[in-house]
């Protein structure tokens, strides 16, 4: 029997207002943006396939084990885990020991899923997991968003599209060769000044069995990785804190700053620093030289580049899959007003990532685009092209039902012509319609009022020009052209 009182769910309902808001570290994308971005995709997307990569998608979260342990110490901790649905304490046991890392134990208890870090990883997880139904060697492109929980600022998102290419299962460098050519071609068409900057993981490893720590090679990488923001000052201080010696340090100055001073330009034939390594008492490492005599190969296929082409000895790129060539690329400042630093594309050689998915000795190498930051790099120089700004290039004025109900024969006609038409909805004042088209940016406006259906002629204004003309209808589609 009901006894008056209101249960928690019973209670009336009242709505709140709440101050709209998006989490930091994501975007809104206008129309116009998105106009401008989908430039950026479809530039990438044609280059891509030019060359022969299909494409493929995989889904925006993976299983928590597939991500981590492939980005390293600081990565894995960028990674957004996915809270398992339900009541994911369910079950839980109060006696879990949480000693040395508890977060980390009990993450892996209630959470079971997690965004994707990069395209990669997920890359090799789908080539095994398809391997039988793949032609090898597998080119593939991928544009999809990634998620990283880093700190928001300049440049850096926490969510952005990747826009990557890979070749798995050849170990030829011409696969190397011709993704250095796409890049340069990309950034051609784009209009933006570009440094290519490569190394080779095998140089790095090579430093590190020279300074005598074979096995630290990733420590090394990672703290390079971080030069430019931390200088060479900061690389010793961490490296230092890890156990790393004094002497350790100075050696690997000498390496750091090699070409620092002088990034050596490989336009030419030829490539005295790389011959400087190869010669040094510094670098007697045997697969140091390999590493040299592979960038030796690609560089000598790379001559005639639109792009700078620079060897980076300091370049390391954190990630722990790579094992061969690694490449950025970063705005060319002195062709340019750019203020930006970061790195527009990122990629490398990776033996052996598919061997943790069960598939070994498979090897890869691919790139990745980061379309928000090239989005970033070209409206700061204003390098979008003005015709694409406007989705719509013909606005048909609407001075009521009968003219409307003529328009849409024209605009059928004006669609079938390959021509981005649309009538306005409603049948308003004319300098509002004039006023919707000014602000959408459409150049051309078409006025077919009463006295333009009797004619058969109709009124062409070019919003830009502001010439009217007054054409056969029959002909609008060729005026328009």
């Amino acid at each position: 029997m009901f006894d008056g009182r209101l249960t928690p769910y019973s209670l009336p309902l009242t709505p709140k207002t709440m101050k709209p808001s998006i989490p930091k570290g994501t975007r809104d994308f206008s129309p116009q943006e998105m106009v401008k971005r989908n430039y950026i995709f479809d530039t990438i997307r044609k280059v891509y396939q030019s060359y022969g990569y299909q494409p493929i998608e995989t889904p925006a979260f993976e299983n928590f084990e597939t991500l981590m342990g492939k980005y390293g110490d600081e990565g894995d901790r960028l990674i957004f885990k996915i809270l398992n649905s339900g009541n994911y304490l369910d079950g839980l046991s109060q006696d879990l020991p949480l000693s040395n890392n508890p977060l980390a134990q009990l993450t892996k208890h209630i959470s079971e899923k997690a965004l994707r870090y990069d395209l990669t990883v997920p890359f090799a997880r789908y080539v095994v997991q398809h391997r039988n139904d793949i032609t090898f060697p597998f080119k593939r492109y991928q544009i999809q968003p990634v998620w990283r929980a880093d700190r928001p600022q300049k440049g850096r998102y926490r969510e952005f599209y990747q826009c990557d290419a890979d070749v798995i299962g050849s170990d030829s460098l011409l696969n190397e060769v011709e993704l250095i050519q796409i890049i340069d071609e990309v950034f051609t068409k784009l209009g933006v000044p570009v440094i290519i900057k490569i190394n080779n993981r095998k140089i790095l490893q090579g430093i590190a069995e020279t300074i005598g720590a074979p096995d630290r090679m990733v420590d090394i990488a990672t703290a390079i990785d971080k030069l430019d923001k931390i200088g060479i000052e900061g690389v010793k201080t961490e490296l230092i804190g890890k156990g790393f010696s004094i002497e350790q340090m100075e050696k690997l100055n000498v390496f750091v700053f090699l070409g620092k001073d002088k990034a050596p330009n490989f336009n030419n034939s030829k490539y005295p620093e790389l011959d400087m390594l190869k010669f040094s008492d510094f670098f007697v490492s045997e697969i140091c030289v390999k590493g040299i005599n592979e960038l030796e190969k690609m560089l000598n296929c790379l001559e005639g580049m639109r792009a700078s082409l620079q060897f980076d000895p300091s370049l390391a790129r954190g990630l722990n899959y790579y094992t061969g060539t690694i490449i950025e690329v970063k705005v060319d400042t002195s062709k340019c007003n750019s203020q930006f630093t970061g790195s527009l594309v990122g990629g490398g050689r990776y033996d052996d990532l598919t061997g943790i998915f069960g598939l070994p000795n498979v090897s890869g190498v691919g790139i990745s685009f980061g379309a928000d930051r090239i989005y970033d790099v070209m409206e700061e120089l204003g390098l979008f092209p003005k015709e694409i700004a406007a989705t719509t290039k013909v606005l048909l004025i609407n001075f009521g039902d009968k003219e409307a109900q003529y328009c849409l024969k024209v605009l059928k006609d004006l669609h079938a012509a390959g021509i981005s038409a649309e009538l306005y909805p409603d049948a308003k004042k004319i300098n509002k319609q004039f006023e919707y088209a000014d602000k959408r940016g459409i150049p051309y406006v078409v006025s077919i009022g009463e006295k333009e259906i009797e004619s058969g002629r109709a009124a062409l204004k070019n919003l830009q020009t502001k010439e009217q003309i007054e054409v056969p209808i029959g002909d609008l589609i060729n005026h328009i052209k």
